[in-house]
């Protein structure tokens, strides 16, 4: 069993049963001991997990959302690449909706067609899609200033009013059996709504963000496309996979 498989399993496991047994771990998948709990060190370096005598628990904070410009910096990279490949798949005369996130946001460097029209709740995308004279409108609603986006009741309510060609959407957390969850509640539900009133959903996520679980269910890999920028063998066989490298 590769260790990705392994970290997706007992995170799941300890999701599911809030705290978990080294025992118990090595029982479902397996393996020995000392390869478990060098698994449990690992999660527990990447804040997913706490250790603790005998086994582990589930990290407080699960809902706690890094800000724009801090989750900007990280994988730039990746998320520039991710960004240049989403950007390419808009076709003259497309409606579009642009999720606020760093990595759509890095799409609007890239989206050159004229003739689109860009519904978006992201702040910062605004003013980057107007200067390239791309018609955009901007939801209207309450403003996070971590996130710089737009949410709450009447953001929501526009936003069931449209039918778009192609979405673009950011994600914190993706799992091959809870699907993909954001720590945000009202923002998982524009996410949700934009992949639902959309012909084509296409959510960009950098391999970071894979084997994790968030607060709240965005939805289920069947909706969309996940665009990514490193192969992962097991996601392939669940989700449809577009891979940028």
């Amino acid at each position: 069993m590769l260790s990705e498989e392994r970290h997706g399993i007992i995170l799941r496991e300890i999701v599911k049963r809030g705290i978990t047994k080294v025992e118990d771990l090595c029982n479902l998948t397996n393996s020995s001991e000392s390869t478990i709990r060098r698994d449990l060190s690992y999660l527990e370096e990447k804040g997913q997990i706490k250790r603790v005598h005998g086994g582990a628990i589930l990290t407080k904070g699960r809902f706690v959302e890094e800000s724009f410009k801090e989750k900007l910096v990280h994988n730039r990279e990746e998320k520039i690449e991710i960004a240049k490949f989403a950007a390419s798949l808009i076709e003259d005369g497309d409606s579009i909706y642009l999720d606020a996130g760093t990595t759509t946001y890095e799409m609007t460097k890239f989206i050159d067609n004229k003739d689109i029209f860009v519904v978006t709740n992201g702040i910062d995308n605004v003013d980057a899609l107007l200067e390239k004279d791309i018609d955009v409108y901007i939801l209207g609603g309450k403003i996070k200033s971590k996130t710089k986006a737009v949410v709450g009741t009447n953001t929501f309510n526009e936003l069931e009013k449209f039918r778009f060609d192609k979405a673009f959407i950011g994600i914190n957390a993706i799992d091959i059996e809870f699907g993909l969850t954001t720590p945000d509640q009202e923002e998982a539900l524009m996410k949700s709504k934009a992949i639902e009133v959309s012909r084509d959903a296409f959510v960009l996520a950098d391999s970071s963000k894979f084997n994790k679980i968030s607060f709240t269910k965005v939805s289920d890999f069947r909706e969309v496309t996940v665009i990514t920028d490193k192969e992962d063998r097991q996601y392939a066989r669940k989700l449809n996979l577009r891979v940028v490298k």
